[in-house]
């Protein structure tokens, strides 16, 4: 999924939907990856939608990864001190599957 735009308040709660959503339809699913190319900024709201979003993906074995990191999203992650809960290795439940297909996720309206 390409997350473009603000991450906060306003749009995190529908990033975790998304995703969850996108779960719900891939139950086997060994890996999401949550491309940051287009983010534009991100709050507290958004590292809470992040670790809702990985606290998911655990439960059902796969991997979370976060691609194409801005500068400032792996800071906020370091000032909250999650970075390497977010990035760490993991290693999937079961054997990968089926690679999560390009949906793409707007977060802030523009």
């Amino acid at each position: 999924m390409h997350i473009a735009g603000e991450l906060d308040y306003d749009t995190s709660d529908e990033l975790v939907e998304t995703v969850v959503r996108h779960l719900r339809h891939r139950p086997y699913t060994s890996e999401v990856r949550l491309d940051f190319t287009a983010l534009t900024w991100i709050d507290s709201s958004g590292v809470a939608a992040l670790l809702m979003i990985h606290r998911t993906t655990s439960a059902l074995g796969a991997v979370l990864r976060l691609d194409n990191r801005p500068g400032f999203l792996d800071h906020r992650l370091r000032l909250t001190d999650v970075l390497g809960h977010l990035t760490g290795p993991v290693i999937p439940a079961e054997p990968p599957g089926r690679e999560a297909d390009g949906d793409t996720t707007r977060a802030g309206a523009t």
